[in-house]
């Protein structure tokens, strides 16, 4: 029996975090060649939630292990459903968005085999070639990332 593939056989939960310093910048990572999908594009961040594994601790670790900072402080915003298209399939995903404060000397690129940089960016001045669900979080939550 072949086994169910998360975000295409079910829906999937990805925990997503915008992170910033407190001062108006973001940080946002460059797609590589070896991430899974949406390569060349710059994302925020975020993980899939595995079964019996906590939304925060999730939250935490996701953001250690990609931009090598500690959670300072979190918000939720909302949630978002997540369909587009992969590798032939539709999918689905519920995207649970969060707004987390981190020390900007603290982060770095910590996969670096999935990403290509990782840099500062403000929502005036943002690079182009964004993730294609980027423009949606952006507008959604435009008013609680600009405060």
């Amino acid at each position: 029996m072949a086994s169910l593939v998360k975000g295409t056989d079910y829906t999937g939960v990805s925990i997503v975090y915008f992170c910033h310093d407190g001062q108006g910048s973001f940080v946002m990572a460059k797609r590589g060649p070896q991430a899974r999908d949406e390569q060349e594009r710059w994302d925020i961040g975020g993980g899939g939630l595995e079964f019996g594994d906590d939304v925060e601790a999730t939250l935490k670790k996701e953001i250690m292990e990609e931009y090598c900072a500690e959670a300072r402080d979190f918000e939720f915003l909302g949630f978002r459903d997540v369909h587009r298209e992969h590798e032939g399939r539709q999918t689905h995903w519920i995207a649970l968005d969060f707004k987390v404060l981190v020390d900007r000397d603290q982060v770095r690129n910590g996969e670096p085999h999935k990403f290509e940089a990782v840099t500062w960016f403000t929502l005036a001045r943002l690079p182009e070639r964004l993730h294609s669900q980027l423009p949606r979080f952006f507008e959604k939550y435009h008013q609680q990332l600009s405060s």
